[in-house]
């Protein structure tokens, strides 16, 4: 799988998350609820502050490497943080790894960590992310970075 070595600047990320496991299909099921309750449940709506209309999959407090526990946040980049309260974290200035891909929001992603956990990176399991570029309509063909904390 091609990607790119890029350098980011620090991003402010809210939204809702939880604690999960990639262990017996658990993240799956979790992040699904947590893109659900994003979008239908309108706290995408209420996120004030918004730096443009992309959606961040976070994962971040890695307990390890990916077959650990971790923080999963359904959200989007902020230029300050909200004082409603809303969940916050940051994602770190550094060195990632960046990866893109179109497809289909659940599949493709889901196809592209599947490899992504197969490749010999010097990962950091600090702080990685996707970042929906939101250019289309169409669920089935959507544009994605996926970016991976590197040493």
């Amino acid at each position: 799988m091609k990607y790119e070595i890029v350098e980011l600047e620090e991003k402010i990320v809210e939204g809702i998350g939880l604690k999960t496991t990639n262990e017996n299909g658990k993240a799956m099921q979790d992040i699904g609820k947590m893109w659900q309750m994003f979008f239908a449940d309108g706290t995408y709506e209420k996120i004030e502050n918004k730096t443009n209309k992309k959606a961040i999959g976070l994962y971040t407090d890695y307990e390890g490497d990916s077959t650990k526990p971790y923080y999963f946040m359904a959200g989007c980049e902020v230029e300050k943080k909200s004082v409603k309260g809303e969940g916050t974290k940051i994602i770190p200035k550094g060195k990632y790894a960046k990866f893109v891909i179109t497809g289909d929001v659940k599949n493709s992603v889901g196809e592209a960590w599947g490899k992504i956990w197969n490749m010999d990176l010097d990962r950091k399991y600090s702080c990685d992310f996707e970042e929906y570029q939101n250019n289309s309509e169409d669920m089935q063909n959507q544009e994605i970075h996926i970016y991976v904390a590197l040493n």
